[in-house]
Parts: structure tokens; sequence; C-alpha cells
């Protein structure tokens, strides 16, 4: 039984996809609750600088992850062993202190990306309600709600899901991912291309936020490197490049045929990222909240606004099991 049976996140057969399949992989994981953060980077970066880095963060990574790619397996990357997992491919090709130093670094980023989907989800949940009582009663102290029960609840639904067996790989998780991940993401960028349509569109800069009275030039730095983690971050797949190459046909090889899916899904997502970051920003310009959805960018419709945030949370609730079943093999 290959590694990807057993822990992987793809709920296909091993061996039998194509190129196309991989693709399609490639963009269902990457199209994740940080591409609503991308307009936020693109207000510190501005236009210029917040394309430019999409760009070259999207040729960097095809580069990256081509190089994984030709580590799938060990020695000769057409027909050599297969390495399951991306810790196996850096013991055999760096030695066991390389292995070690990996690992720490790897479960380090699993461990953080947990946390990150608990306080998401939490987040959403606060922002349906918000956005139901602001409806409701307007926008007064009363609608303020703890974040704490909810972390509390997503925790204990984890702890729950986590016995089903194999939960983390059955067939309706992909589906379901990809539709709440790209449903989200519509939601976020339909609602801010009504509002440049409209004519409502704050002001934008080519530079992005200007340092002044509201901004300070150490707090310009500080944002400036906090969007370009948000961008790097929103790129990341490489903990499940395995796992796709796991389920490709023998022949053509699989670096090759990863390779091409590198190539067309990482377009996809620049794309995507662009649409998504640009619209944002030209919707709300220097004030673009972290998170156009929960961050209240906007208020109504008030019932496509709840639908996204429970969009999120239930992409959350089936995304948590992936990096918390390769930490539970390891604990």
């Amino acid at each position: 039984m290959t590694f990807a049976k057993k822990l992987g996140t793809l709920a296909v057969p091993a061996y039998s996809r194509n190129v196309l399949t991989a693709t399609t992989h490639i963009v269902t994981v990457v199209v994740g609750a940080g591409v609503l953060a991308l307009a936020w980077a693109m207000a510190q970066l501005g236009w210029i600088a917040g394309i430019a880095v999409m760009v070259l963060f999207a040729c960097i990574s095809i580069y990256t992850y081509n190089l994984i790619a030709d580590c799938y397996r060990f020695p000769d990357p057409v027909n050599g062993k297969r390495n399951y997992n991306y810790m196996q491919a850096v013991d055999a090709y760096l030695g066991g202190t390389m292995h070690v130093l990996c690992g720490l670094i790897q479960y380090g980023k699993l461990a953080g990306l947990t946390v990150g989907y608990t306080i998401t989800t939490s987040t959403s949940l606060v922002a349906i309600r918000k956005v139901i009582c602001f409806h409701e009663r307007g926008h007064g102290p009363y609608c303020k709600f703890s974040n704490n029960p909810y972390m509390i609840a997503f925790g204990i639904l984890q702890i729950l899901l986590s016995q089903i067996p194999n939960f983390h790989h059955l067939t309706y998780l992909s589906i379901v991912a990809a539709v709440t991940s790209f449903a989200y993401a519509l939601i976020g960028s339909g609602l801010s291309l009504a509002i440049v349509l409209s004519g409502k569109g704050e002001a934008t800069h080519i530079f992005g936020n200007k340092v002044g009275p509201e901004l300070s030039e150490s707090d310009k730095v500080w944002r400036v490197f906090n969007a370009l983690g948000n961008i790097a971050l929103a790129c990341s797949y490489a903990t499940v490049v395995y796992d796709i190459m796991d389920t490709l046909k023998s022949y053509p090889a699989e670096c090759k045929q990863m390779k091409k899916a590198n190539i067309l899904g990482i377009t996809a997502m620049t794309i995507l990222f662009l649409l998504c970051g640009g619209l944002g920003y030209a919707a709300f310009g220097n004030d673009t909240p972290g998170n156009i959805l929960t961050g209240f960018g906007f208020y109504e419709p008030f019932w496509l606004v709840a639908l996204g945030n429970a969009c999120i949370v239930i992409h959350m609730v089936g995304a948590y099991q992936v990096p918390s079943s390769y930490l539970s093999i390891y604990i």
C-alpha cells in the first residue's frame, strides 16, 4: 500500500490519473482562505510591486516545484525508487541531518496551519453572527461576539472527526473543498467588482499605502513584509506534491507530467490571485481589510456575505484533517 493510500490528501486511486487531474488538485489546494487576504497585500505593495511580486512568486513556485517533482524518484527521476513524501525525498537526496531539520520545519509549519485553520474558522463564524446582527439591529456595540466558544467547538468537532477512519482522504472532501474554496473566492471577487462598477471604489496608489500621520515608516516596512508572507503562503503546496504525483500514471514519467501540471496550475493560480487581489484593492483602496469577507469590507447583501463565510467554515472543517493527520502519525 502506498503512502498516499495510507495518508494522502487526495481521494483517487494511485497511479491512474493524468496532468489534468493533477492540475485540478493544485488549483484546489492553493485556492484557500488566504486568497481573501491578497487584496490587503496588494494595498500594502501597490499596483506595480503587487502584480510584480505575484508574478515573481509564481515563477519561483514553478521552478521550485519542478525541482521537487524531479526528486520524486531516487536516484533517477524516471526509473528510480519512489519517495512517497517530502521528508523521504530529503532523506534520500540530502541525508539524515537534513532529514531531521526538514522534519522540524515541516511539522512546525503543519502545526501552525492547524492553529491558523482554527482561528480562521472561529473568525468566519463570528463574522456570520455579526453580519446578521448588523442587518437586523444596525451597527452597534451589541453586535460584538467572542471567538473563544467557536474555537472550543471547532476543536471538539475535529477530535470527533479524527476518529472516523481515513476521513482525511474521503472522496467527497476533495469535491467539497473545491466547491467551497471557489465559492468564497468568487463571492469576494464578485462583491468587489460590484463596488468598482458602481463607481464607489476607493482611491488606490501605484506604490501602495503612503507613509504619513496614520502610517509610520516602520509600520509600512512591517506591512510590506507581512504582505510578501501572505502571498508566499498562498502559493504553497509543497506538502502535497508527492501525494499528487502518487496518483499519476507511470507513463509518461511522473516528473514530466507533474511539471506540466505545475505550469498549468500555477498559471491558473496567478490569474485568480491577480483577479482577487486587484479587484479587492480597487474596491477598498488604502482601507482594504485583512480579509475582505471576515474583515467586513461588505455588509450587504448580508446573506451573500454570510454564505461566503459559511463556505470558509465548511472548507476549514475538512481541510484541518489534512495537516493534523500528518502530525498524528509522527507524534
